[in-house]
């Protein structure tokens, strides 16, 4: 069984800085995909910023120069390093990784549960 935690998230002024992570446990061969979304009450969700196995990265646009994507092959994690936080950045936070479990099983989508993030003064 395959988990995927997030944490990090809280409240913030404008300006600030946040840094989520999320770390994948259980069952894994190797992860290919690991993205963060975002959703607000009301709202789809959509993609803050995601990261392939080789490093390669995309990031949405309202978020490109103030948000970073990283990951740690060695310890399964994943992070958002989120500066120069605006209010409209307040969501809920949400990690999505694409799995593989075992050497012949099929990739598989994983979510995390989630994490608010908050930016008031």
């Amino acid at each position: 069984q395959v988990q995927l935690v997030e944490s990090g998230g809280g409240l913030v002024q404008p300006g600030g800085s946040l840094r989520l992570s999320c770390a994948a446990s259980g069952s894994i061969f190797s992860i290919n995909r690991m993205t963060w979304y975002r959703q607000t009450p009301g709202k789809e969700r959509e993609l803050v910023a995601e990261i392939t196995s080789s490093g390669g990265t995309n990031y949405a646009d309202s978020v490109k120069g103030r948000f970073t994507i990283s990951r740690d092959n060695a310890k399964n994690t994943v992070y958002l390093q989120m500066n120069s936080l605006k209010r409209e950045d307040t969501a809920v936070y949400y990690c999505n990784a694409v799995i593989q479990d075992g050497i012949w099983g099929p990739q598989r989508s994983y979510w995390g549960q989630g994490t608010q993030v908050t930016v008031s003064s």
